[in-house]
């Protein structure tokens, strides 16, 4: 018996309609290694109303580019292919909280 299981792409992933959150960061960045327990405490608040994606600028330049990401760590959040929101530095899980709501409450 064989199963396959298809990889999503980024680009699949932030073209979706539930809000994503994506961490650029590096192994090297203080500021970095304080997101971890933030985004974990974040996906335990939200559970499935996000995706969370942290990506090492070191190991994935093209994205970090792609983004124009100057500083680490940096904050984006995507919906159906667009930027919604953008910041860069530490960010606690509250206020991310009420930023992704925004995007995820039904009209």
């Amino acid at each position: 018996m064989t199963t396959t299981s298809k990889k999503e792409t980024f680009g699949e992933i932030i073209n979706g309609s539930t809000p994503v959150l994506v961490d650029f960061s590096a192994e090297w960045c203080g500021p970095c290694k304080m997101m971890k327990p933030i985004l974990e405490q974040l996906h335990q608040r939200m559970g499935d109303n996000v995706r969370i994606l942290k990506i090492d600028i070191d190991r994935s330049p093209a994205a970090a580019n792609a983004y124009n990401v100057q500083s680490v760590p940096t904050l984006i959040v995507f919906q159906n292919g667009k930027t919604l929101w953008r910041q860069s530095g530490v960010v606690q899980a509250a206020q991310l909280q009420q930023i992704i709501e925004q995007y995820t409450q039904k009209p």
